[in-house]
């Protein structure tokens, strides 16, 4: 079949970027590989590519962005095109729920509504707009509608959002910080006396309350495990860097060893940034 222009055309915007996935998926000249993919199987890629957008933001990888935010982008038009062949909507049908949604939920923008308002009446008034969209969905109950397959730890900090805005919540960090003493002391015991099933239920219980103090402290539970993990990831390599410069690797040294080059790797980030602390 003639090829389309437009695929080769540098200047055609996402109209391009539109006809090489309907060429690609073409059932009788495109890639067998895309033409087998369905909704399901092109799902995890779509969650990667979400986390390294993220990721190269939280490494301030500038360069990156362009390249990771079209890997994102290539995500929407594939789910798109076979939306459009199994009949369901069209990369022109999101578009326009998308741009209508975001005009319906910023009335202080396009509406009538006063701009002079603060973030948080903002952020109070986002949350109505969308729980009247939920009721119209026939999602009747508070937590109806937050998505199961995200990360457990983003699904439980949003389940108690959720459930925090009708009032079932503590009232103060110290209640939860309580909660969390009280749920670990819980997991010592199942540790010692409960099947393994029960001790995973212990577990869950003291994450989901972690959850919730990140809530109280308006931190992002997800985020701050990235940041944690790019940590320790940092400080395991820089141990592993002093230990080659004695022809050792992890395998072949002690805890202690491995513990007092640890403890050198953070004092020495935290000279050199000029910060106290324990973390």
């Amino acid at each position: 079949m003639p090829e389309n222009p437009l695929i080769r055309d540098q200047n055609a915007g996402i109209e391009r970027l539109l006809e090489i996935m309907r060429r690609l998926r073409d059932p009788k000249t495109g890639c067998p590989w895309d033409i087998e993919q369905d909704f399901a199987s092109i799902a995890p890629y779509t969650i990667e590519e979400s986390y390294e957008v993220a990721d190269a933001i939280e490494r301030e990888a500038w360069g990156e962005m362009e390249g990771e935010l079209g890997d994102l982008l290539l995500q929407t038009v594939y789910h798109t095109q076979m939306g459009e062949e199994a009949g369901h909507f069209t990369f022109q049908s999101v578009v326009r729920n998308i741009s209508d949604k975001m005009v319906d939920r910023h009335p202080h923008v396009f509406g009538d509504e006063s701009r002079d308002k603060s973030a948080a009446q903002q952020t109070r008034d986002w949350e109505a707009i969308k729980a009247a969209e939920r009721a119209g969905k026939e999602q009747k109950g508070a937590l109806d509608g937050v998505a199961a397959n995200l990360p457990a730890l983003l699904r439980a900090y949003k389940l108690q959002k959720r459930a925090a805005r009708v009032g079932f919540d503590w009232g103060n960090t110290r209640d939860v910080l309580a909660k969390i003493t009280e749920e670990a002391g819980e997991l010592a015991e199942a540790r010692d006396t409960l099947s393994q099933d029960e001790v995973e239920e212990e577990l869950g219980d003291l994450l989901f309350v972690i959850a919730n103090l990140a809530r109280h402290l308006e931190v992002e539970p997800e985020a701050a495990l990235r940041r944690t993990n790019a940590k320790f990831i940092r400080r395991f390599g820089a141990v592993e860097a002093r230990l080659a410069e004695k022809g050792k690797r992890p395998e072949d040294s002690t805890l202690q060893e491995m513990d007092a080059l640890w403890d050198a790797v953070k004092a020495e980030e935290k000279r050199t940034r000029g910060e106290g602390g324990s973390g």
